[in-house]
């Protein structure tokens, strides 16, 4: 996964789209005017937020990140978006999305599916602070306008949720088409689970033969610079919603057989279930550092059936209990890092 975010110029020909002055946007993010000049755009996470930041400030509009996100004009469309689009259904889009994000940037898509619901969420793996909220709604108006576009405006989300508090509700609500609450624990696009097979009326078999490969080619490229510890550590890490995942399932996501992966672990000596306990446990500290999720909600993240199984195993990585480490982070990190805790309320 990229260390660095590679922004697509896309962005600036947006904010000339929407009339607001990108070099006024980098100065007061401290960034090089020049920045969007350069062949290839990378910033880091707090370059990132910075920018957004910046962008929330000059704006001074409460729906100008629905508006940057909702894009129309195809030629305005960075590639993973365009191989969205020219998906089966949106369930391939968003299946799309998750996976080539991993190229440009570290961030992560999460997909949750469970009982009717399909849950979205992107996380700033680098992030050392909250999120900017222009940056949350751009994101989330861009993957409903994906599916919007490819279903010819048959989907609309079931609900939406933001940590910060309320403002405009009246315009959000407008725009997704559906109840946002705010004040929630987390940042959550939710759709009903069975939208997610609804055909794309924009599916191109043909096109999407020709942006997929290189797309692929990318992520292979990247996966060779890490080690198969990594590899398959990232692959678990994607897979554990709700689930213990198996040794042929992230042998197929990192595109080799079963024992060519067994082999190459042995080599590291290294097992398989020593991973996903790795895995579980870098997991388990990223949720109660940056999320405000109730302890039985991270369990099931992890693949654990049981809250119990997950203390339990959570006390011997810490030699605590998660709740106990939670609250010593909480009074080691400053007050404008921390997770907003939604009080009572559930995403």
């Amino acid at each position: 996964m990229s260390e660095r975010f590679r922004v697509s110029k896309a962005v600036a020909q947006r904010l000339e789209d929407l009339g607001v002055s990108l070099e006024a946007v980098l100065r007061r993010a401290g960034l090089p005017v020049d920045t969007f000049d350069q062949e290839r755009v990378l910033l880091t996470t707090d370059e990132l937020f910075a920018f957004y930041r910046s962008l929330e400030d000059l704006a001074d509009d409460p729906g100008f990140g629905l508006n940057l996100g909702t894009v129309d004009r195809l030629e305005r469309y960075d590639p993973i978006a365009i191989a969205a689009i020219y998906a089966r259904s949106f369930r391939d889009a968003l299946q799309r999305i998750a996976r080539y994000k991993q190229i440009t940037c570290p961030e992560a898509v999460h997909l949750t599916e469970r009982g009717d619901e399909c849950k979205v969420q992107f996380e700033w793996l680098r992030a050392e602070e909250d999120e900017p909220g222009l940056l949350i709604d751009a994101c989330f108006a861009w993957v409903v306008g994906i599916g919007r576009r490819g279903t010819a405006h048959a989907i609309q989300p079931k609900r939406v949720t933001f940590k910060r508090a309320e403002s405009e509700r009246e315009l959000f609500e407008r725009h997704f088409g559906c109840p946002v609450e705010f004040g929630a624990r987390q940042n959550l696009l939710v759709f009903q689970r069975k939208d997610l097979d609804r055909e794309f009326v924009t599916h191109n078999a043909d096109l999407l033969a020709m942006v997929a490969p290189q797309l692929e080619a990318e992520l292979a490229q990247q996966r060779k610079q890490r080690t198969v510890v990594e590899q398959v550590k990232a692959a678990l890490k994607k897979a554990l919603a709700g689930q213990r995942p198996e040794l042929r399932a992230v042998a197929r996501e990192l595109g080799v057989s079963t024992r060519t992966l067994q082999r190459r672990l042995t080599g590291e000596r290294v097992t398989f279930q020593q991973l996903i306990g790795e895995a579980r446990h870098e997991l388990a500290r990223h949720y109660l550092q940056h999320s405000a999720l109730e302890l039985s909600e991270t369990a099931y993240l992890l693949g654990y059936e049981d809250a119990n199984s997950f203390f339990r195993a959570f006390h011997q990585w810490e030699g605590t209990s998660p709740g106990a480490w939670r609250a010593q982070i909480a009074r080691r990190t400053p007050a404008r890092a921390r997770p907003t805790s939604g009080l009572t309320r559930r995403a």
